[in-house]
C-alpha cells in the first residue's frame, strides 16, 4: 500500500462530549489523501465507545493506550503509528474547519525548506461557540527562518505557533527531533515545534484553520502559575540550545510577558467560567 500524504493523529482522553465533532471535522475535509489515527488513553467517560462507530471507516485506525504517562505517552503512541509524509496532531476536543488540510499540505508542498506550517485559529467555548476570532502567528507571514520564529515566540512570551491543530509538520523532521518533547508538560507542543524548527523554516499561513476549545478542566490558579513557570524554563532552555543564541534582554522580556499572559489567562477563565462547561 502507498503511504498517505498526511497522517492526522488524535490522542483522545476523556473527550466524550467533543470527540465525535472532532473526528467528523477531520473526516469531512475536502482533502482526501490522509489517514486518521485515534488513540484513546484509557478514558473513563465512554470516549472509546463513541469512537467505535468509526471502526469500519477505512481511513480510520483506532488504538488504545494503557493508563499512565500523561499526555506525552499518548501523543508519542499515536504519532508513532503515523505513516504519512506529513503529520498533524489534533486534540480530542478541537475542530478543523473546511479546507484546513488542503491548505496546509499545499503550503508544505510549495516550500521544501519549511519543516512546519502554522496557521491561526478561533478560540471556542466548551459548546463550540466562537469567543475570539483569528488568533495566532503574532504578525508572522509567509516563509520565516526557524530561528527567527523561535526568537519571536520567546520575546513575546507566548506560543505564536498555536495549539497542535494549528500546525502540520514533516513527519521525518519530527522524528529527527526526537518526537514530542515532554520536558515542559504544559508546553509539549511549543517545545516540540522548537526542536523541529532548529532544522528548517516555518511557513506562516494566515488562514484560520480551526477552533481551539477552552474548557473548565484547563483552569486553576495553580495550573496557570505553573504554565508561567514552565514558560520561563522554556526560555532558558531555548537560550542554551538555539544555534544563533538569544540575548539576555529577549529572555527577560519573554519572562515578563509570560507573567502578564498568565494573569490575562486567569482573568479570562474567571470572567467566562460559565461558558467553559459543555452543559
Amino acid at each position: 500500500m502507498t503511504r498517505p500524504k498526511l497522517s492526522v493523529v488524535i490522542p483522545a482522553y476523556n473527550n466524550a462530549p467533543y470527540i465525535e465533532a472532532t473526528v467528523e471535522s477531520v473526516l469531512g475535509q475536502d482533502f482526501g489523501d490522509f489517514e486518521l489515527i485515534v488513540a484513546d488513553h484509557s478514558s473513563t467517560d465512554g470516549t472509546a465507545d463513541l469512537l467505535g462507530k468509526y471502526a469500519d471507516d477505512r481511513r480510520v485506525t483506532l488504538l488504545s493506550t494503557p493508563a499512565g504517562g500523561g499526555a506525552p505517552r499518548n501523543w508519542q503512541r499515536v504519532t508513532a503509528e503515523a505513516t504519512g509524509e506529513y503529520v498533524k496532531l489534533v486534540c480530542g476536543d478541537d475542530l478543523l474547519y473546511p479546507g484546513a488540510l488542503a491548505a496546509q499540505v499545499a503550503a508544505l508542498d510549495a516550500h521544501p525548506s519549511a519543516v512546519a506550517v502554522a496557521s491561526r485559529r478561533d478560540i471556542l467555548d466548551a459548546r463550540g461557540t466562537k469567543m475570539i476570532g483569528g488568533r495566532g502567528l503574532q504578525g508572522l507571514s509567509g516563509l520565516v527562518p526557524g530561528e527567527e520564529a523561535i526568537r519571536r515566540t520567546v520575546r513575546l512570551g507566548t506560543n505564536v505557533f498555536g495549539e497542535p491543530m494549528c500546525v502540520t509538520m514533516r513527519r521525518d523532521a519530527l522524528e529527527r527531533a526526537g518526537g514530542w518533547d515532554g520536558r515542559f508538560p504544559y508546553l509539549i507542543d511549543m517545545a516540540s515545534y522548537t526542536k523541529v524548527l532548529f532544522h528548517g523554516d516555518l511557513y506562516a499561513l494566515r488562514q484560520v484553520v480551526g477552533g481551539f476549545r477552552v474548557s473548565a478542566g484547563q483552569w486553576s490558579v495553580a495550573l496557570v502559575a505553573e504554565q508561567a513557570r514552565q514558560a520561563k524554563a522554556y526560555h532558558r532552555w531555548v537560550a542554551g540550545q538555539l544555534p544563533g543564541g538569544l540575548r539576555a534582554a529577549d529572555v527577560w522580556q519573554g519572562n515578563r510577558r509570560a507573567e502578564l499572559a498568565a494573569l490575562q489567562r486567569r482573568l479570562f477563565y474567571t470572567l467566562f467560567r460559565s461558558r467553559l462547561s459543555p452543559r
